[in-house]
């Protein structure tokens, strides 16, 4: 049922508290790109220093061409592992494919970060493959035997891939599943084979699936840190971090900021035209599934080799090397300092994704109530935080909260005499704002996808018998979609747990959370110090590990 409220011709209805909320929390979540940009074109407009010259002559075409061939490699490699896995388990019987279709997904549970630190703790010179190695042949030193090098471009490609394939494996294998079996069973008998079927039938249906797993495979690695600093990668994102907290130079921050953002628009573009190019159209009547296929013999167990060996190096390998350490740094797990980083991701991060499913409640239903077009204008881009880099959404909030919060601790201290302090920048209040941003598009799918689901005609009724606005949102909405608002909430805590980049930049001196401790250990060389942290991440995103395995079970 839709308000009706009689107006003089001529004149206009003012916006309800809702539209106006909705339009002030959509441009909280653009802002800081907004800023990025400001701030990059700062030197043109004042005359101030401008380093853009220089980083274009000297350190920007190193950052750009690592991240460009990082995002290559990734690319390639996460869509062979996620695309192959997917076929392989939708399409086959074989030894464990049913434990395989959820084991597939632990990799997501451990940050990329945390892998780089175990793979360089099992390979390094020091470590026991190399130690087993010489003690196997003899060798005396590194000059007597080749091995490849560990902290490299070809290494931080195998790690973020091994993390992030299961966004390919997850869309791929949705789309596999989905197809009708009247297409292959019509292959198969033209004569077609496995391979054949794969490439004419199976993976140009799936195509926009896989496009769209590669694209957030590869933002996911544009906005790494963690990785590629322990690996001594200088790519886009740890060039924004020299160039502001060593060259203290924030434009010139902004400035490659800016070219993170083109780079992720070009992906953005890139993959909507994939999927216009690929669209394809099933139709529901009759539709029946693909049967698979039963592997048998050496077949079967290649089969499982194959599924098994992305789980291996994605997480039972880190896994394994973190745990060992946590378990031989007992001692390690009482220390003060772990337990105060514990506290204080659990409370950034549960304040963070409580106000994010919050805000986007609010957001969502306000658009659905109002019938002005900026509001719908606005929503759609509010998903751009999740593809933006946190370590450009960093520079995009601390540089104007930094000023604005002088500004107030100034206003403050004139009129009450007392120095208050810095009250935005100098408490987690910017970690929030940061984790709400990046993480916005999660909650506000989420909230979207709940409030499609109820039915027009209760709230209508609803609002028939004399229930406001807010009591149809509390009494008729809530009630239905809060498992899908839990679900949210859930995941954007876990994302706000594993967040390195805006961390480190925004976080208040001597605020550490799991995250920043794994990262200072690891650097300092201490990984049976930084192993219990890492484990209590790998357990809280084992948690939405295990809700999305339950979300996507096969029926």
């Amino acid at each position: 049922m839709v308000d009706v409220t009689t107006q003089r011709p001529g004149r206009l209805r003012p916006p309800s508290g809702w539209s106006v909320g909705a339009v002030l929390i959509a441009a909280v979540v653009v802002a800081p790109i907004l800023s990025v940009i400001l701030i990059a074109l700062a030197p043109l407009v004042t005359g101030g220093e401008n380093v853009w010259p220089h980083l274009v002559s000297t350190t920007l075409p190193r950052y750009l061409r690592n991240t460009l061939w990082l995002m290559a490699g990734v690319g390639v490699l996460t869509a062979s592992m996620g695309t192959g896995a997917a076929w392989i388990v939708a399409r086959y019987r074989f030894p464990f494919d049913r434990w395989l279709d959820y084991l597939l997904l632990l990799p997501l549970a451990i940050p990329a970060y945390v892998g780089a630190y175990a793979l360089v703790d099992l390979l390094e010179y020091a470590g026991p493959v190399q130690t087993g190695l010489r003690g196997l042949f003899g060798w005396q030193s590194a000059r007597d035997y080749w091995f490849p090098e560990i902290r490299s471009l070809p290494a931080a490609v195998l790690v973020l891939s091994a993390a992030l394939y299961p966004y390919v494996y997850l869309l791929a294998r949705a789309a596999f599943r989905e197809q009708a079996g009247a297409g292959e069973e019509v292959a198969m008998s033209l004569g077609v084979g496995a391979f054949g079927r794969f490439r004419r039938v199976g993976l140009p249906l799936a195509r926009p699936a896989i496009a769209a797993g590669v694209a957030v495979a590869m933002m996911e690695t544009v906005n790494d840190f963690g990785t590629v600093d322990y690996f001594a990668v200088q790519t886009l994102t740890t060039g924004i971090f020299s160039t502001w907290l060593e060259s203290n130079n924030a434009s010139g921050a902004a400035q490659i900021a800016c070219v993170i953002l083109l780079l992720v628009v070009v992906l953005v573009l890139l993959e909507k035209a994939s999927r216009r190019r690929s669209r394809f159209y099933t139709g529901a009547r009759g539709l029946r599934p693909v049967r698979k296929h039963r592997l048998t013999g050496w077949r079967a167990w290649s089969a499982t080799v194959l599924c098994a060996l992305p789980v291996a190096i994605g997480f039972v390998l880190p896994g394994t090397v973190i745990l060992s350490h946590g378990w031989d740094e007992a001692g390690a797990w009482t220390d003060p300092a772990l337990l105060k980083a514990l506290w204080h991701t659990l409370t950034v991060g549960g304040i963070a994704a409580l106000v994010t499913v919050l805000a986007a409640v609010f957001l969502v239903y306000g658009v659905r109530l109002t019938g002005r077009a900026l509001p719908r204008l606005l929503m759609p881009v509010t998903s751009i935080g999740y593809a933006a880099p946190g370590a450009v959404l960093g520079v995009g909030l601390l540089i104007p909260l930094a000023r604005l919060d002088n500004g107030l601790a100034d206003v403050l201290e004139g009129l009450t005499g007392q120095s208050v302090g810095l009250l935005l920048t100098g408490s987690a209040f910017a970690l929030v704002l940061a984790y709400s941003v990046r993480f916005f598009a999660i909650a506000q799918g989420a909230a979207d996808a709940g409030f499609g689901r109820v039915s027009p005609s209760l709230p209508m009724a609803a609002r028939s018998l004399g229930r406001t606005r807010g009591q149809v949102l509390g009494t008729i909405y809530y009630p239905l979609i809060r498992g899908t608002l839990a679900s949210a909430l859930l995941l954007v805590f876990v994302d706000c747990v594993k967040e390195l980049p805006a961390t480190l930049l925004l976080r208040p001196f001597n605020y550490d959370t799991l995250a920043t401790r794994v990262h200072e250990q690891a650097s300092l060389e201490n990984l049976g110090e930084a192993a219990p942290a890492a484990l209590l991440i790998i357990l809280v995103g084992l948690s939405a590990v295990a809700f999305l395995a339950r979300a996507n079970r096969e029926v």
